[in-house]
C-alpha cells in the first residue's frame, strides 16, 4: 500500500505513525488560546493539529424542538441545545487563516473537518493539505463528494458506520476525483471505553476497504492509541488541550501536553518494534549468547579419559560445546588433555 503525502510529511504503513491532535472546541471561544493549544501541541511533536470548519447556522437549526435538544443522561452534553452547543464550540471562520500559519510557522501540519459545502470552498482557499469527514457526516454523500472534487487526501472517521456505509463514502470520495483515503476506526463515544474500541478491526477494514486505517480514539490515556499501532494503523487522532481543569466542550476525553508527547513517542517505539518475521537472534543480541550456559571441564582431563558428569558442568558462559552436546559427550574419549574451563571443540572428541 502506497505512502500519501501530505505537506512535508508522508502517511503509510513504512512511516512512523501520524499524529493528529484535535483542538475542536477547546479554545474556548478564545484565539488567544486557541493558539497557545497550537504551539503546546507542536511541543508535544505531533505531526499535525486538526480544525472543525462550521458555524452553528451551517451545521443546525436554531430551534428549541426536542429534536434539537440533547436527551441522554450518559452524554457530556446533556440538556443541551444543538444551535447553542455549535455556537460555542465553533471555531469561528475568521480565524482560520491566522491559526493555520501560527501552526505552520511551528512546523505542524494544520487541516479541518468542514461540515457543510461552503466550508469545504472556504477551506480550499486556504489551501489546506488534506480533509477530514467526522464520523457523523459519513452519509453526507454531498459533501464527500465535494471534498473528492479538490483532489486532496481525506480521512473519514467510520465511527457507527456500517460496511456498506464506509464503503459508499469511500466510493464517494473516489469518484469525485481523489484517491488518497484513509479512513479511521472510531468509536463515537465521548469518552469512549477501552472495552469497545475492537481494535481487531483496523486489520480487516484494512484488507476489506484496501486502504490505509488509523484509529480516532476517544478513550482516555495512551494505552488504547498504541496498542493501535500492532493493528496496523498509520494515523492516530486524539483531542487535545493545554489543562483539562480550565474546561472546554472536549476536555473530559482530551489529551494535555504530556500525555500527547507520550503518545508520539510510544506510537513511535510500537511501530519500530513491529518489526518482520525473525529468528535466531538480532545482530544487537550476539553478544548476549556468551551469557548462556555451556559443557566446560570442571576438573583436568587427561588424554584418553572418559567424559562424565564428575568432570564436566553445564554452566555460564555460553563460549564453549553447547549444553545440546551433554548426551552425545558422555562416554566419549578425551582426544588430548584438558585443563578445567578450558573451551571444549569438536575436535576434543
Amino acid at each position: 500500500m502506497q505512502s500519501i503525502q501530505v505537506g512535508s510529511r508522508k502517511i503509510g504503513p513504512n512511516e512512523e505513525p501520524f499524529i493528529i491532535a484535535e483542538m475542536s472546541g477547546n479554545h474556548n471561544g478564545s484565539k488567544a488560546r486557541a493558539i497557545e493549544i497550537i504551539k503546546h501541541a507542536a511541543q508535544t511533536g505531533v505531526d499535525c493539529l486538526k480544525f472543525q470548519t462550521y458555524a452553528a447556522d451551517t451545521i443546525t437549526l436554531n430551534s428549541t424542538k426536542p429534536d434539537f435538544v440533547i436527551s441522554d443522561e450518559k452524554s457530556l452534553w446533556n440538556g443541551r441545545q444543538l444551535h447553542g452547543l455549535y455556537d460555542e464550540a465553533h471555531t469561528p471562520w475568521e480565524w482560520h487563516e491566522e491559526l493555520f500559519q501560527v501552526a505552520n510557522d511551528h512546523g505542524v501540519i494544520a487541516f479541518s473537518s468542514p461540515f457543510d459545502e461552503t466550508a469545504v470552498d472556504f477551506l480550499n482557499d486556504l489551501n489546506v493539505p488534506m480533509f477530514k469527514v467526522s464520523s457523523f457526516e459519513i452519509t453526507h454523500l454531498p459533501l464527500i463528494r465535494k471534498i473528492g472534487q479538490t483532489g486532496k487526501p481525506v480521512i473519514i472517521s467510520t465511527g457507527m458506520a456500517s460496511m456498506d456505509e464506509i464503503e459508499t463514502a469511500i466510493r464517494t470520495a473516489k469518484e469525485g476525483g481523489t484517491d488518497d483515503i484513509i479512513i479511521l476506526k472510531c468509536t463515537s463515544q465521548y469518552p469512549a471505553n477501552a472495552s469497545d474500541a475492537n481494535l481487531e478491526t483496523i486489520a480487516d477494514m484494512t484488507e476489506r476497504f484496501d486502504v490505509q486505517v488509523g484509529l480516532s480514539d476517544h478513550t482516555l490515556g495512551i494505552g488504547v492509541g498504541i496498542a493501535a499501532i500492532g493493528y496496523g494503523a498509520t494515523v492516530i487522532e486524539k483531542h487535545f488541550t493545554i489543562d483539562r481543569s480550565e474546561g472546554g466542550v472536549d476536555s473530559e476525553f482530551s489529551m494535555e501536553p504530556h500525555e500527547m508527547r507520550m503518545l508520539k513517542e510510544e506510537t513511535s517505539r510500537a511501530w519500530y518494534a513491529r518489526g518482520k518475521v525473525h529468528y535466531e537472534g538480532t545482530a544487537n543480541e550476539q553478544k548476549s549468547k556468551q551469557f548462556r550456559q555451556s559443557i566446560y571441564p570442571s576438573k583436568n582431563i587427561a588424554e584418553g579419559e572418559i567424559f562424565s558428569a564428575d568432570n564436566l558442568k553445564i554452566c555460564r558462559p555460553g563460549l564453549s560445546l553447547s549444553p545440546s552436546r551433554w548426551e552425545t559427550l558422555l562416554g566419549k574419549q578425551a582426544k588430548r588433555s584438558i585443563e578445567m574451563g578450558e573451551r571444549l571443540n569438536q575436535d576434543d572428541l
